[in-house]
């Protein structure tokens, strides 16, 4: 049931797949037919024929006695029951039927929405739906009638709405019916006095549409959003309605000249597919004008190509950027990288000679099914019905990632307010983007999430021992904002008592790490002040460098290296600062004034500018000496200790120091550098492994600077 098809305002007939979505049933007349009372055992009742239809649409095998007997209950429940539209009240449960059943929902949600009212309106009880339909059946009507008691209005009270996500977290089909619920009554608020419209509208956009779009049901989003659109803002609602039917009255049809290309190209190509044009729905098109200012013909609408294989999506594009003019800024794919809604097509545009861009979406029917009806489209994702659920709870394998991560921050958010405040937060992001542990996993977070929210992300409150990140294999602070596509190593720190930066809450975006740092903070009154206590931290770390490069340089220390033969008589070697070369390294050398022949690494910088300058090289090779004098240096994020356990660890390898020089920290980042000396050059790889290995060093490597 898309917005496109449903829509009476939309000028223009409705062709291809979205002419399968019905049009509106005449739900007065049925209303009137459910009057007289249900039909034989042997037969379904007229009332619901059109349900039983749409249903063996999509189920073509399933079994319809459920759904006759649900209506029985129901109409018999209701009898006598009206609405405040004038209608049989039992009109109400069979709408919401029909708009899952056109959606593609199995019978289990078809059965539940038929009885949706009636446990919460009628003297119907949760036991006797059991004993008739089955603890499945049972279990969505509970969970929506819990959600009936929270509507409108009360849907604002953070921890009742609380209640409400838990029920939805524990069954997505009780969300489902839900907004099939509050579609219809959207449909029928005309009814209702101005402000109580106003009040269910922003309900509606607050909460209730952000729910539809994260559970991939487009088919409502976009009709619950013309119609919020229509209530609130009523102006702009009718001058875009006038735009459309604008665009309708022109001779000329942009959309459909480029279709017919698009048709010519695939037929050429032997490429099967269905190409049809999709009209844009109402708040769509206000936001492209708004976008663009004037609107053409391309911008009413976009191409959808329908194929049968996932390969075929990719031939589609080749042949379209082959053929026609891409855009190439357009191209998104969201088949290799899908949604977090479960929403799977290729998106790009081709540009006209006069100018205009049409848009094309491609994707096969199974993704087409899945974009209009989201995790509807999936059917019955739970175990066998034999399975009970085990109090109240049970596992969705199949529920969105963010719903998951809804849950669990949900349960430990300190109080209702701040639940709910990060909630609406977290609803209100209307982009996800993907980002690639190192060990090939992915992260889902939103728009302008940080390495503090990739942190959280990925270990809970183990998080709070991250001390820095890794972005794109760059070194980065933990406020660094991540972009769809990229690569995070989080670095974490091995002291159980490490604990989170109050600065973190300035860069978290999620609700996950935001509730985990306000928790450790609440629970940590004596760390009230974290900053000042950081910035002590690292003061301490340059004075205690300092002192340490002063004692490695003094007297006592003595010289050292790896013995180097020259061939040249009478020369003497000494190993290049620049480079620091120790054994096996290639190396060669340059004479330099009395008698004295530099040695450097043969990769050294300074050896091809010396080349180039026409300096004679002088032959070079390491002697039997096994012993070295080498400089590394260390990049670290500053902590308390860190230059103790640092030189510690150097001392266990055999690494005798021989100077050190420590830079003043910067955005949480320290430079080291050490000259040491090593028995036996060897030993080099083992040092610098265990160099590496100091929590807080992130960095080890042989010094080698571009100076001559």
């Amino acid at each position: 049931m898309s917005a496109e098809a449903t829509n009476p305002a939309t000028p223009g007939p409705v062709t291809g797949p979205a002419a399968r979505w019905r049009a509106r049933i005449d739900l007065r007349r049925l209303g009137r037919a459910a009057l007289l009372g249900p039909a034989a055992r042997d037969r379904l009742p007229d009332a619901i024929g059109h349900v039983a239809e749409a249903h063996r649409a999509h189920h073509p095998d399933a079994d319809l006695e459920p759904l006759r007997r649900a209506w029985v209950l129901a109409e018999s429940s209701h009898r006598g029951q009206m609405r405040k539209s004038g209608e049989p009240y039992i009109t109400h449960p069979l709408a919401v039927t029909l708009i899952l059943a056109e959606l593609g929902a199995e019978t289990t949600t078809l059965t539940a929405s038929l009885l949706h009212d009636t446990v919460e309106d009628t003297d119907v009880t949760l036991d006797q739906v059991g004993e008739e339909f089955g603890a499945e059946v049972r279990y969505l009507v509970d969970g929506v009638t819990k959600l009936e008691k929270v509507d409108y209005g009360a849907a604002a009270e953070p921890e009742t709405f609380r209640k409400m996500l838990k029920a939805t977290g524990s069954d997505v089909r009780v969300m489902s019916i839900k907004l099939a619920d509050r579609l219809h009554n959207m449909r029928t608020l005309g009814v209702m006095r101005p402000e109580k419209q106003a009040r269910i509208a922003k309900v509606t956009r607050d909460v209730l549409i952000p729910l539809a779009e994260r559970l991939g049901v487009q088919a409502l989003k976009t009709e619950l959003e013309d119609l919020v659109f229509a209530i609130l803002h009523p102006e702009e609602y009718e001058h875009t309605r006038e735009l459309i039917v604008d665009n309708a009255s022109r001779a000329d049809d942009p959309l459909a000249e480029v279709a017919d290309e698009v048709r010519a190209v695939l037929r050429d190509a032997d490429i099967q597919a269905e190409v049809v044009i999709r009209p844009r729905h109402f708040v769509s098109v206000h936001r492209a004008a708004r976008k663009r200012g004037q609107l053409r013909g391309a911008d009413f609408g976009r191409l959808l190509v329908l194929v049968n294989e996932d390969a075929d999506c990719y031939g589609v594009l080749g042949e379209l950027h082959t053929c026609l003019t891409p855009v190439v800024s357009e191209f998104k794919d969201f088949i290799a990288v899908p949604k977090f809604n479960l929403y799977q097509s290729l998106h790009t545009a081709v540009a006209r000679p006069d100018g205009q861009v049409a848009e094309v979406l491609i994707r096969t029917h199974q993704m087409h099914k899945v974009a209009e009806a989201g995790v509807i489209a999936l059917g019955n994702p739970y175990a066998p019905p034999s399975e009970e659920p085990v109090d109240g709870e049970r596992e969705d394998p199949t529920r969105p990632g963010w719903l998951s991560r809804l849950l669990d921050w949900q349960e430990a958010a300190p109080d209702p307010d701040t639940f709910w405040s990060t909630l609406r937060e977290d609803l209100a992001q209307d982009r996800e983007i993907t980002v690639f542990r190192p060990d090939g996993g992915t992260l889902g977070l939103p728009d302008g999430a940080t390495c503090v929210d990739a942190a959280y992300a990925q270990y809970g409150e183990d998080a709070h021992a991250c001390i820095g990140a890794r972005v794109n294999g760059r070194l980065a602070t933990l406020s660094t904002v991540l972009r769809d596509g990229d690569t995070v190593q989080l670095l974490m720190g091995q002291d159980p008592a490490s604990e989170p930066s109050r600065e973190w809450l300035e860069h978290a975006h999620t609700p996950a790490a935001r509730i985990a740092i306000q928790r450790w903070i609440a629970t940590h009154p004596s760390h009230e002040q974290p900053r000042e206590a950081d910035e002590t931290a690292e003061r301490e770390v340059a004075p205690r460098a300092a002192a340490e490069a002063q004692v490695a340089d003094g007297p006592a220390l003595r010289p050292g290296g790896a013995e180097v033969l020259v061939d040249q008589p009478g020369a003497t070697a000494r190993l290049a600062g620049c480079c620091t070369p120790v054994p096996p390294d290639d190396i060669t050398g340059f004479a330099v004034r009395g008698g004295v022949v530099t040695v450097h690494r043969v990769e050294c910088a300074a050896v091809a500018r010396m080349t180039q300058a026409g300096r004679t090289e002088v032959g070079v090779r390491w002697g039997e000496t096994a012993g070295c004098r080498v400089t590394l240096f260390a990049e670290s994020f500053g902590r308390p200790h860190l230059l103790a356990d640092l030189t510690e660890a150097m001392a266990l390898e055999g690494a005798e120091i021989v100077s050190a020089t420590v830079e003043p920290p910067s955005q949480q980042r320290v430079r080291h550098s050490y000259t040491v000396e090593l028995p036996d050059a060897a030993l080099l790889p083992a040092l610098m492994r265990a160099m590496r290995n100091v929590p807080g060093v992130y960095d080890v490597g042989r010094a080698q600077t571009t100076s001559a």
